[in-house]
């Protein structure tokens, strides 16, 4: 019997138009009246979410949590309190930004509690809008202002997979930095500290629920997914997921994020 389902959101819960469907929605609502967790597991700052969780009657419940920043926080709903944080040095985030600044990225540095950007454009301002509003943009080419906030991710935004792949390459390699390196929705290269995945954050709260890594469900698509799908009892890659992803999976889906995928999963393996 499965006692959660962690799930993506952009690409994988949330389709194209950046919403939730009905079907989605009630799958999800039956299985938490049984007694399932069902955990956001995103790359993004947990406070994009709040709306998500308002619309699966989530939204500052206690005991009901959000993995975030790809593995970077846990954190309950109830009053967004942190479990777990797995923040990275300042000083490697800095060499990150540089070598962004260098070859002119979209940067875009984490916070706990902001989004920074780095030299947006209009493409990022399409796609980020409906996901992730208010960020704040930073007006030099460098992050001093940032020095002493906890940070917990930075990325990329890298539209040719030629490169990310190039610069995952350089990065391990030549800057001799010991980071989790993934790629997601087909434009970032992200890097977080190696102790934070999804997948680890996973486990990590399965453990703190008394709820073991085979009972445990993950969906996704990407990359930056590829732990929790591999870590857990089930892993899912959704119909539109990336080949590399669907060859890790347990299962994959018949719908895509357009056509209610996660509850496929759910009514297939839950309810």
């Amino acid at each position: 019997m499965y006692k959660m389902v962690t799930c993506d959101l952009d690409e994988t819960l949330l389709t194209d138009d950046k919403k939730i469907t009905e079907k989605n929605i009630k799958a999800i609502q039956d299985a938490v009246t049984r007694g399932v967790y069902f955990v956001p597991n995103t790359g993004r700052n947990y406070l994009t979410v709040q709306d998500n969780l308002r619309e699966l009657g989530l939204f500052q419940k206690k005991n009901e949590y959000v993995i975030s920043f790809n593995g970077g926080a846990i954190v309950e709903n109830k009053n967004n309190r942190f479990l777990k944080v797995n923040a990275m040095a300042f000083e490697t985030i800095e060499e990150l930004f540089k070598l962004g600044v260098e070859h002119n990225f979209c940067v875009h540095v984490y916070s706990l509690h902001k989004l920074y950007i780095w030299n947006m454009n209009q493409s990022e301002i399409d796609y980020l809008t409906g996901r992730i509003n208010g960020w704040a943009d930073l007006k030099e080419n460098n992050i001093d202002e940032l020095r002493g906030k906890e940070l917990v991710k930075i990325l990329f935004y890298v539209p040719s997979a030629k490169e990310r792949i190039a610069l995952r390459k350089f990065v391990t390699q030549k800057m001799n930095k010991n980071l989790n390196i993934t790629f997601s929705s087909d434009r970032y290269i992200e890097f977080n500290d190696p102790a934070a995945d999804k997948g680890e954050a996973t486990i990590q709260l399965g453990e703190q629920l008394g709820i073991k890594p085979e009972e445990i469900i993950a969906i996704g698509d990407n990359s930056n997914d590829l732990p929790m799908i591999q870590k857990t009892g089930m892993g899912v890659c959704v119909n539109n997921g990336k080949d590399f992803v669907k060859e890790k999976a347990d299962y994959i889906t018949k719908r895509d994020n357009n056509h209610s995928a996660v509850a496929e999963v759910i009514e297939k393996f839950v309810l």
